[in-house]
């Protein structure tokens, strides 16, 4: 994540173990394929029954969940639909055994295809994060309420006295921005933040104005951030290493009519979504209780505009703005970002006519395709523009908001210094696992010969 924004570091010669695991991922998935259509010639019938009740069930599911007046028969319908594409596989001939086959096969071609590719991304890392020094006066803040309590029942606090770090706990009232600055002011050489990704947008702010190292304490409740970064999410303790001996890296920051932001922005469906008051303690029925006026038949457009680069984009349901682009190739994919560097925004946006649409969309999603969804729009630039009513409602990290239209995004290349401890991976899932495509099959066949598969360079540019 260091040298000129949207350069990818290059990579080189496979060594010898991972020309063994391309050729073994290889032959895995020849032998799976070739029995797959072996397979699937002597049990067309079921298999074409299975895809097509699968197929109508996604529109039944979107039906109960965009229109209240037939939700129960649609969730019935679609559990029925659902189990004949199951028993379709399951009662044609030695079914079982050739879908047992099937998923073994992929899941070890899967595997040794990551392993693989796993040696330019040590080789990506290597250029990425660079050996410093502890810091002198490193101080975090804490958020006793973010993540359901996590400061006080791993002691965070106490973790961090015994590292030297001065913590910081906040209370009900405190103004985290005014408190990071005084701490500089103080004299402080790092800061950091053990919350929510919003309290660490805010830190990170002020580290970056101040030209300070910035650590991430994974204490909240997804750790979006973190999961970028390659820090565990799992481990806030072990974050705190990184005040001492640690590695640095330079990434990239963006705001929105000023305010800072280091994962995305939303608006529209999520973004209306997440400012319900019921939201935050019910998650689940307010996403059911929204979604049929939002998405259903009556649904009014959403009034937002946004300037895409063949045009004004009108009505999207969905808006996502991004410090650095997502990686969006499939479902599992989503929410992680291959780099940080990358010095331009990603955005996406999505707009959904009916249920026809949501199976299109899932179908190309599953194929790891979903830019090839009519209503499904990916691009990145410096800068954007959206348009809407005079007040857009959205989602900022996760905490929702408000802004007077119209929304100005700008992103901020190489605007901050971020530390991870010497555990950590440094390296996010969209840049360590390798996408399941034909892509990745040349690619991996690449390796056998002894070259370099191009994927990892592919992901950091895109």
């Amino acid at each position: 994540m260091t040298g000129a924004p949207g350069a990818a570091p290059r990579t080189g010669t496979p060594p010898f173990r991972a020309r063994a695991a391309a050729i073994g991922s290889v032959a895995v998935a020849g032998a799976t394929f070739a029995l797959s259509v072996a397979y699937t010639a002597r049990s067309l019938p079921y298999v074409a029954a299975s895809l097509v009740a699968g197929g109508v069930a996604i529109s039944v599911v979107w039906t109960a969940a965009t229109n209240r007046r037939w939700r129960v028969w649609s969730v019935v319908l679609a559990v029925l639909l659902l189990a004949v594409a199951v028993a379709s596989l399951v009662f044609a001939p030695q079914g079982l055994l050739a879908l047992a086959i099937a998923l073994a096969g992929i899941a070890a071609a899967t595997g040794l295809g990551v392993l693989a590719l796993r040696f330019e991304v040590h080789e990506v890392l290597a250029a990425t994060w660079r050996p410093v020094g502890p810091v002198a006066h490193g101080v975090v803040f804490m958020n006793p309420r973010s993540g359901g309590g996590k400061v006080a029942k791993l002691h965070l606090d106490d973790e961090a006295r015994m590292r030297g770090i001065e913590p910081v706990v906040l209370g009900p009232g405190d103004d985290l921005r005014a408190l990071a600055e005084a701490a500089v002011r103080d004299g402080a050489d790092a800061l950091g933040a053990a919350g929510g990704d919003g309290s660490q947008a805010i830190v990170a702010a002020v580290a970056a104005s101040h030209g300070l190292p910035f650590v991430c304490i994974p204490a909240g409740t997804r750790n979006h951030f973190a999961l970028d970064l390659g820090v565990d999410r799992r481990d806030p303790v072990a974050a705190l290493d990184a005040f001492g001996t640690a590695r640095e890296a330079t990434i990239d920051l963006a705001d929105v009519n000023g305010d800072i932001f280091v994962n995305n922005v939303s608006l529209g469906l999520y973004a209306e979504i997440a400012a319900s008051e019921e939201y935050r303690d019910a998650k689940r029925k307010t996403v059911a209780t929204k979604l049929p006026d939002l998405l259903g038949p009556d649904a009014k457009p959403s009034g937002l505009c946004v300037d895409a680069p063949d045009g004004e984009l009108r009505n999207p349901q969905v808006v996502q703005v991004s410090n650095n682009a997502y990686t969006l190739a499939s479902l599992g994919g989503f929410g992680s970002r291959a780099r940080l560097d990358g010095g331009a925004l990603g955005v996406v946006t999505l707009t959904i006519t009916g249920a026809p649409d949501i199976s299109r969309l899932v179908a190309l999603e599953v194929a790891g395709h979903p830019e090839r969804f009519e209503g499904f729009r990916q691009w990145s630039a410096p800068d954007l523009r959206v348009r809407g009513p005079a007040r857009v409602a959205a989602a900022v990290d996760g905490e929702a908001r408000t802004y007077d239209a119209p929304l100005c995004f700008t992103c901020r290349p190489a605007a901050l210094r971020v530390r991870i401890a010497p555990g950590a991976s440094g390296a996010s899932p969209a840049l360590l696992r390798a996408p399941v495509g034909a892509t990745s099959i040349v690619g991996i066949a690449r390796v056998a010969r002894g070259r370099s598969s191009g994927l990892v360079a592919y992901r950091l540019q895109r």
